[in-house]
């Protein structure tokens, strides 16, 4: 209600000012995945064509060798011919146990840290984001040995083992900052109705805060999802995630690549991230709010 009071008080040329400068901002933000999704649909003398950029619009090769303005041969290329769905199976199997074990995880341990009154908890919070700010390629590298001795490299697992270590301090971190926000008066309150200490967690603790675990979910679902270091360097071919995957479609200098199986698959990575942001959009915001405001 005050925010609107204040809003209805700004003259009508700021209004409009913030009104153009804010589709401004969605029209640069959106206009490289849109491009993307256009010209996925294009064939790549179009799409990258140097002797005129509105080829990529109008389409004459396309029509040349296709018969029609858009081609599904990107999408035909990535998805059947190269089994992009291998890919895409291999990293729903890594992003849900990422999560899963990361959550299950997080919240026991960052609800023991928030309601621990011992001075070490500070350290342990510090040491874990200590190795949370560590590129990820040191932290691989420690894993390569043992890997490669037990005869693990190359599987789906040991990408797991090394994304939940490295994703694991910072739902730690984050989940503690969300629970020290829960009054304990709902814990005592619970175990003085005749909870034991985990129903009271389970039944009373986790339904408040369930904004801050999807939230700290969706954070770790996009480093799983969106990694390419430790899948690329652990993964075999069989075994590779998207990210991986659309980096093989460009070739090397020694092979050639086909551009338009790695644009297709671009936009069909990135499609999911709008789609999963759009559905829990209201669960982020009081998620971010409420790990941001104590008391």
């Amino acid at each position: 209600m005050m925010a609107a009071r204040i809003a209805d008080r700004r003259p009508f040329p700021l209004q409009a000012l913030l009104v153009g400068l804010l589709i401004l901002w969605l029209v640069i933000a959106a206009f490289p995945f849109l491009w993307t999704l256009w010209g996925s649909f294009k064939v790549e003398g179009d799409f990258f064509s140097k002797a005129d950029w509105s080829n990529a619009l109008t389409g004459p090769l396309t029509q040349v060798e296709t018969g029609g303005s858009f081609t599904g041969q990107g999408y035909e290329g990535a998805w059947v011919l190269n089994e992009f769905w291998r890919a895409a199976l291999n990293t729903l199997i890594v992003v849900v146990s990422v999560v899963t074990i990361s959550l299950t995880f997080g919240t026991l341990g960052g609800y023991a840290l928030a309601r621990s009154g011992y001075r070490y908890v500070f350290w342990i919070l510090i040491v874990a984001l200590v190795f949370r700010a560590m590129p990820h390629v040191t932290l691989v590298s420690g894993y390569l040995l043992p890997f490669y001795q037990w005869n693990l490299w190359g599987h789906l697992p040991t990408a797991i083992i090394v994304l939940v270590a490295i994703n694991q301090p910072f739902t730690l971190w984050m989940l503690t900052s969300f629970f020290q926000n829960i009054p304990k008066d709902l814990d005592e309150s619970a175990m003085v109705d005749g909870c034991s200490r985990f129903q009271a967690f389970r039944l009373v603790i986790i339904p408040v805060m369930w904004p801050g675990v999807i939230t700290t979910g969706l954070f770790s679902f996009l480093l799983a999802y969106n990694d390419f270091a430790v899948t690329a360097m652990l993964l075999n071919q069989e075994n590779q995630t998207m990210i991986p995957k659309i980096a093989s479609f460009l070739g090397t200098t020694q092979t050639k690549g086909n551009v338009m199986f790695a644009v297709s698959a671009v936009v069909s990575a990135t499609a999911p991230l709008f789609v999963l942001v759009m559905f829990f959009q209201r669960q982020i915001v009081s998620g971010l709010t409420a790990g941001a405001v104590k008391g």
